[in-house]
């Protein structure tokens, strides 16, 4: 089994933080502002998450599932077909966790879901059950005006999705008026507008934590992602509180 970082990578390529390794999956770190792979998002761009993943680990890659181009943190990938086919079955079965960390605007109430359909995205418009559970975890108050308000709102969630849906979190996030900071697409101007004048740039949801049964033996892993250090500047305006979190 191969642990954090062990994976080698070849000249020029930047290696990707690997959180777990064996014969047949690898968790890693993935960085904010990466594709996944190739698509029709790529706008030109030559650089995805798998093909730096296929020189670090010198095999074929199969990502299990995906996170937005502006979202880091665990991706679960595979090294072959049925191993990919095996976990694909457990996001199917909706028994792979996924925990995330995620700053809005406002105070949401301490637990809440919200349940809403959705649709696939552009193309897809038939929409299917969407469920998020969320906890907020720390609450902020910034000298810093918002819609004549003196000071702005925020707080930091744990979002746990329990289906699949295109920009789930950001879509239920905005449904419940409770944008996410940093989304340029479904989030609020004025309130990523404030923390850029903080220094902080990236939208923030981070997949912090992923746990799922290993398909050759069914022993459940959890693994988790620390933020990176701009999601960590953000992490510090919650208090002292908040650094337990990051590892």
């Amino acid at each position: 089994m191969m642990t954090k970082g062990e994976a080698g990578c070849s000249a020029g390529a930047q290696a990707v933080t690997v959180l777990y390794a064996d014969a047949r999956l690898a968790v890693v770190d993935k960085p904010a502002g990466l594709l996944v792979h190739d698509s029709r998002l790529a706008g030109g761009e030559s650089d995805f998450l798998v093909d730096r993943l296929r020189l670090q680990f010198g095999r074929r890659v199969f990502p299990a599932h995906r996170l937005d181009r502006a979202t880091s943190g665990c991706l679960l990938v595979a090294f072959d077909s049925a191993t990919a086919a095996a976990l694909g079955e457990q996001l199917m079965s909706r028994t792979v966790e996924k925990d995330y960390l995620a700053v809005c605007r406002g105070w949401p109430e301490e637990v809440f879901t919200v349940d809403h359909p959705l649709d696939g995205g552009p193309g897809k418009p038939v929409k299917k059950p969407a469920l998020t559970a969320f906890e907020r975890l720390a609450t902020v108050e910034l000298d810093m005006p918002s819609a004549g308000f003196p000071t702005s709102r925020y707080a930091l969630l744990r979002a746990s999705p329990h289906t699949g849906r295109f920009r789930q979190i950001r879509r239920h996030l905005k449904h419940a008026s409770h944008h996410l900071i940093g989304d340029t697409s479904h989030g609020d101007g004025r309130h990523n507008r404030n923390f850029r004048m903080l220094g902080i740039h990236r939208m923030l949801l981070h997949a912090w934590r992923l746990e799922f049964r290993h398909p050759s033996d069914g022993r459940r892993l959890a693994v988790s992602a620390p933020p990176d250090p701009e999601f960590r500047r953000a992490l510090a305006l919650f208090g002292p509180g908040t650094p337990a979190l990051m590892g």
